[in-house]
């Protein structure tokens, strides 16, 4: 049953007590845990290809965010199909500005500032994604639902500069924020995540579905700040590329040349249809099929069970919009990102199912994590 939503704003006095900062421990517990898992793995791994653990953490995405870091965004995308074309302008602003930051502020040099920001952010994460489902299911419920997300198949990139710590950290305060009807705060934390990632514009329509909401219930017309907030991270990323590179639109347009060129709508029937007729020869459409098919048992445990409406529009909307991408399809990153619909799942099934799923996440994610060393799977 969920509990009841809160809207006095206690004293900072009482918030900060150590008693009150206390009960985040089993969600820093958690993450500690769940990151010393990936990184022994990653670490033995190292040891037996001679290489070093640097060379995964900062692989994939990481270069290109900490390329942006540290040199900005190229002003045109090269010529070129396909690779060739790839380019930093296809990714969005906000954590290679944080590691700037942190940069600035710490004298670190741009890799060991982004996996220390990374770092901070994850747990910070943890923590604010433990008090959402405590929230509606106790501190139980909390425990377990953060414990899906942490050990979710692609939780890798949590220990790796990617964004989906981050996204994790503002959209949780997203989702606080508008169930205490805090609706500047839920705006501007809605915003810092479509500043993060193509997918948090999930959080436009959370944000507008919480307005409607609201307005048809209670007529609280004030929930509107919200939604005309939340906007503002992608307006202004896109406003910079009108003036950086003369194209409002240069992110699609870099996303188009580089990596997703194909018909809109086709990433999950392309990762069905190349399983079904080639196998696991290559480990990415397999993996993202069976993904598909976790997913859609999860939906329906969310449907049967009646997930909270404000989790099921946020999890919706990002499991929409890679549906209409021509390449991600469901795949464990876009998982990770729905987060709410693991932590929903993790809080809500029994004992004995608790169990036996999470026991597959875990034996999912340290597979995944060592593929992703090699390039047989790509995160």
């Amino acid at each position: 049953m969920s509990k009841a939503a809160h809207t006095e704003v206690a004293p900072l006095s009482h918030r900060f007590s150590p008693s009150n900062l206390l009960q985040f421990l089993p969600a820093l517990g958690l993450y500690v845990l769940s990151r010393a898992v990936v990184l022994t793995i990653l670490g033995i791994v190292a040891h037996v290809k001679k290489q070093s653990i640097l060379t995964f953490l900062t692989g994939w995405d990481s270069h290109w965010y900490l390329m942006i870091a540290h040199y900005g965004y190229v002003s045109s995308i090269p010529a070129g199909p396909g690779s060739a074309a790839q380019c930093d302008l296809g990714f969005f602003p906000l954590l290679p500005l944080l590691i700037r930051g942190t940069h600035f502020l710490t004298g670190l040099n741009f890799t060991a500032s982004g996996l220390l920001l990374c770092g901070i952010v994850g747990a910070a994460a943890s923590v604010a994604l433990w008090k959402l489902i405590d929230d509606y299911f106790g501190k139980a419920g909390a425990t377990k639902g953060l414990a899906y997300v942490l050990f979710s198949p692609a939780a890798v990139v949590l220990s790796m500069v990617y964004s989906e710590g981050a996204l994790i950290l503002f959209a949780s305060c997203a989702l606080l924020a508008l169930k205490r009807q805090r609706w500047l705060v839920a705006g501007l934390c809605a915003a810092a995540t479509t500043a993060l990632d193509p997918v948090g514009m999930a959080a436009v329509g959370l944000c507008f579905w919480a307005a409607w909401s609201t307005i048809r219930k209670e007529g609280n017309y004030r929930a509107l700040v919200a939604a005309f907030v939340a906007p503002l991270g992608v307006v202004s990323f896109f406003t910079y590329l009108w003036i950086h590179t003369g194209s409002f639109l240069e992110w699609f347009h870099a996303q188009r040349a580089g990596w997703q060129g194909g018909k809109f709508g086709t990433g999950i029937y392309h990762s069905i249809f190349q399983t079904v007729m080639h196998g696991f020869a290559n480990l990415n459409p397999p993996v993202k099929a069976i993904t598909l098919v976790a997913t859609i048992a999860m939906l329906a445990w969310a449907w049967k069970r009646r997930a909270p409406e404000l989790w099921a529009a946020y999890f919706l909307s990002t499991l929409a919009l890679g549906a209409i991408s021509p390449l991600v399809g469901i795949s464990p990153r876009l998982l990770l990102r729905s987060f709410p619909l693991l932590a929903f799942t993790g809080a809500t099934l029994p004992r004995r199912r608790f169990q036996l799923v999470g026991s597959v996440l875990v034996v999912s994610s340290v597979i995944l994590a060592v593929l992703s060393t090699s390039g047989t799977w790509i995160p």
